[in-house]
């Protein structure tokens, strides 16, 4: 009955999406409608509204999509959909501004005189309407009414033409920054967090260990992130469409001749080339290079957005030539760089403000503050005033935000309702029983996303069907993608069906705008190509996981709150990295040679000690990690026979457990049923436990005989691994930080000579002095000592004699006070001596410091870094120790 339901629910869905209902109200009440049938259905014909649901009742079902809409989007941390209704208004500016247009016109005029120029200028305003825009309805339809008469004049194929305009429309989709992203990021976000926990139940199934090493676990995204992981593949995809209409036009010259421009190219040309590229090519390096640059979060980003598209507007609206047309935006530019100035060159915190120089750096900000608030205002009083349109672009953007929400809660309650019926345990239980593994996993979701992308628009597709597939793709140990990755997949995969005939939405934007002359089947015709090539973009990005992982992966590793080197997920790769510099040079192992010939006689006994234990354990580091390439080539060579084995076995054990999961229903149904009560249905639960009972023991008996002793074996060699990846961890962090203490202790030699003089000069205080006066003094000078290295023992002392003085007991002050003394000279002997050590435990800490001694540090290199960050990008299979 629960799958009845479950189709029940499929149908009036789609039943209401095709008879035209609006998709905000279809998805809510194709949810409430199936949950109040199921629960009269159980009512009427089993005495128990709850009967015909997965577990729990309706009214759970029914206020499960509004608890958990209100539980993920009311949280203060979850601020990411706030950066929609910024990132629309600007997008909604710039194209009422006709911004747009006078893009597509400057830049058919620079690059006409190029074989098929002009559908390669298509292609790159598409790409700069996207990265402003990100909406592809109104891409397609401003290009379409600007772009297809112009290319149609002069003797385009109109194939091409039509082909052209909608699929660098659709590029909204990919090229951040862009709504599609900003929704996949906060599904995957809490998709991450469902598949960590599955990938921890399965590893607890697998191991019977009760925790899952870090190393394992499941990261989530952002929308920062997704902005980032699809910067790349955006450039692969306009790449790919300029490159085959620049061969298309050599090739085939008269379908898409050159263009010369008739007018005259001089300076005035150029300046207005200038004027209308430059503006939009900057709001665009400023929102999304602050972003890739870790300076402003997309919140904040997409503020700067909306604020430089009303400025931008500002000028473009007025007619050309008006007096005073450029003086909003230069107020605002000159606040700027007043605000850059005196956040540059003052300290800008108002609450610390105490000298002369901080009052006029906040004044200064002030200043530009108010400079740019006059531009804002500026600009939005002509914005408002000019064909009103400052209020059009409000009013749409409010349209399309509350769309947004509204889908949102709608396709919450939808999944409420499709989880209450047991889909989401369906799909799971279908996907990982294909045959294939994940690969065969991700290309069925891919195609239905494609298919339902003919049907749906983004926002549906993300919020309803990403958060039902994607927390099983994430937690598979096997292919152990990102959900970057993943997320930048599907947004290629949809902007593909946004162009697939025969109903892409951006043919249908197209058509509306198209004219007469300009046949469907000729639209149909030029897209065919370009789907061509999105196939082969994803083909391209899913082989090269690194396309997507490494720019965020980079900006993480590099920013000022980067993960320190003893992150547990960088390990693998840290130890990677160490075993390629010392495979590189020999500077390391002779260092280490060096640094133990070096005679430590001098220093005080536990120095010593310390000294040569941390020379050791560097030697121990270097064999320890040559046991780890030993281990991992003997875990690789054994994985080719143990993995095959291992998939079958999980197999069957996944098997059991859903049989032993439905034999144990059935036997809580027999308990709960009293006395002789109903003998015949008693007799069939048996009768259908026994055959469970007999079924898993028939699956139990699949399992190969050998399967413990080969496990056990397998098992022994990445213990093997991990025991030598641990002991080179812990011998490695030894051989630097000993010396590191040690040379710090010499280095500050001069600072502790100089302590001789405050420290002789306060015996008069341990002598004669009295009161808080005589305390206060000495605890000054314990201040300055202890901030050398090297003299807790002289402070120790001096501490014990400031206690024994403040108690009255001037003797034992006095001859704590002496101890003080007699520990400083043996020290200042001894430190003399030492200090000939300094150049050689110097030479051992520069060679050991990026390699033996990373860990120790509190971030990472710029260098080590990139490094991480390229290793890391790789999709790293776990499954082994699943």
């Amino acid at each position: 009955m629960e799958l009845l339901f479950l189709l029940l629910l499929v149908l009036i869905m789609a039943g209401a999406l095709g008879s035209g209902y609006p998709v905000a109200f279809a998805l809510p009440g194709a949810a409430i409608i199936s949950i109040g049938l199921a629960a009269g259905a159980g009512w009427i014909f089993a005495g128990s509204t709850d009967a015909y649901f997965h577990t729990g009742g309706p009214q759970q079902w029914l206020s499960a999509g509004v608890t958990n809409l209100r539980g993920i989007y009311w949280e203060v941390e979850r601020d990411t959909l706030i950066a929609i209704p910024l990132f629309i208004f600007m997008g909604i500016m710039l194209q009422r501004s006709k911004i747009a247009e006078d893009l597509l016109v400057t830049m058919a005029r620079l690059f006409g005189p190029v074989p098929g120029g002009l559908g390669i200028s298509v292609v790159f305003v598409g790409a700069l309407l996207a990265a402003t825009t990100g909406i592809v309805g109104a891409t397609v339809v401003a290009m379409g009414l600007i772009s297809l008469p112009a290319m149609l004049r002069n003797n385009y194929s109109t194939p091409l033409a039509t082909g052209t305009i909608a699929a660098s429309g659709t590029l909204g989709q990919i090229i951040p920054p862009s709504i599609v992203l900003i929704i996949l990021a906060d599904q995957l976000a809490s998709a991450a967090d469902q598949a960590s926990s599955m990938r921890k139940a399965l590893h607890k199934e697998a191991t019977g260990e009760l925790s899952m090493p870090s190393t394992f676990d499941v990261s989530g995204t952002s929308a920062g992130e997704m902005f980032l992981g699809a910067f790349i593949p955006g450039l692969v995809l306009v790449g790919l469409y300029m490159l085959y209409i620049l061969v298309f036009a050599i090739l085939r010259p008269k379908s898409a001749p050159a263009v010369r421009y008739e007018g005259a190219i001089n300076l005035r040309f150029w300046v207005d080339a200038l004027l209308t590229l430059v503006p939009p090519l900057a709001l665009i390096f400023v929102v999304l290079g602050s972003i890739l640059t870790g300076i402003a979060t997309v919140n904040q980003a997409g503020a700067i957005g909306a604020a430089g598209a009303l400025l931008m507007a500002g000028y473009r609206l007025p007619e050309k030539g008006s007096r005073r047309l450029f003086v909003p935006v230069l107020v605002g530019l000159v606040g700027l760089v007043i605000i850059g100035f005196a956040l540059a060159y003052y300290p800008m915190n108002v609450k610390a403000m105490s000298t002369a120089s901080d009052r006029i750096g906040i004044a200064l900000g002030v200043v530009g503050t108010l400079l740019l608030l006059a531009s804002l205002i500026w600009s939005g009083v002509r914005a408002m005033r000019l064909q009103n349109t400052l209020q059009q672009v409000m009013l749409e953007t409010a349209k399309t935000t509350s769309l947004v929400f509204i889908i949102l809660l709608g396709a919450a309650m939808l999944t409420a309702a499709f989880r209450a019926f047991g889909g989401e345990d369906l799909v799971r239980e279908f996907l990982t029983g294909l045959p294939g593994g994940f690969w065969t996993q991700f290309l069925i979701v891919m195609l239905v996303i494609f298919l339902l992308g003919f049907f749906l628009d983004f926002i549906e597709i993300a919020v309803v069907v990403v958060p039902i597939v994607a927390p099983i793709l994430l937690a598979d140990p096997g292919a152990n993608i990102t959900a970057v990755w993943l997320g930048v997949m599907i947004g290629l995969n949809l902007q593909t069906s946004f162009l697939t005939p025969p109903f892409g939405f951006a043919l249908f934007y197209l058509r509306g705008v198209a004219p007469a002359v300009v046949r469907t089947v000729q639209i149909y015709k030029g897209v065919i190509p370009f789907i061509a090539l999105q196939i082969v973009a994803l083909i391209i990005v899913g082989a090269n996981p690194p396309m997507v992982n490494y720019l965020p992966n980079r900006t993480s590793l590099l920013s000022e709150t980067g993960p320190p080197p003893r992150n547990p997920k960088l390990q693998l790769c840290l130890e990677d990295y160490v075993g390629q510099k010392l495979a590189e040079s020999s500077r390391v192992q002779d260092a280490v040679s060096a640094a133990k010939m070096l005679d430590l006689s001098t220093l005080p006994r536990d120095l010593e000690r310390d000294l040569s234990g941390a020379f050791e354990s560097a030697e121990e580091a270097l064999a320890e990690h040559a046991r780890i390439t030993d281990a991992v080539a003997a875990v690789e060579e054994a994985a080719v026979d143990y993995r095959p084995k291992l998939h079958v076995v999980r197999k069957i054990e996944r098997d059991i457990r859903k049989l032993r999961e439905e034999a144990d229903e059935l036997k809580t149904t027999l308990s709960r049923m009293r006395g002789e009560a109903n003998p015949d249905r008693r007799a069939n639960l048996e009768a259908d436990i026994a055959a469970l009972e007999a079924e898993i023991e028939a699956m139990r008996s699949r399992i190969p005989s050998d399967w413990t002793e080969v496990h056990d074996a397998f098992a022994a060699l990445t213990k093997a691994e991990d025991l030598a990846r641990l002991s080179y961890r812990r011998a490695a962090d030894s051989s630097f930080q000993a010396p590191a203490e040690v040379l710090a202790v010499l280095k500050a030699n001069e600072a502790y000579a100089a302590l001789e003089g405050p420290l002789n000069d306060i015996r008069s205080v341990f002598e004669t002095g009295e009161g808080e006066e005589a305390i206060t003094t000495i605890e000054a000078l314990e201040d300055r000592v202890g901030e050398v290295e090297g003299t807790r023992d002289v402070r120790s002392a001096l501490s014990g004699a400031r206690r024994d003085l403040d108690r009255g007991q001037r003797e034992d002050a006095l001859e704590g006070y002496g101890e003080a003394l007699e520990e400083y000279q043996a020290q200042l002997q001894w430190r003399g001596d030492a200090a000939a050590l300094i150049p050689g435990i110097e030479a051992y800490l520069d060679a050991t410091r990026g390699t033996l001694g990373i860990r120790v540090q509190e971030r990472l290199t710029r260098e080590q870094a990139l490094a991480l960050a390229s290793c890391t990008s790789e999709h790293r299979d776990v499954s082994l120790n699943f």
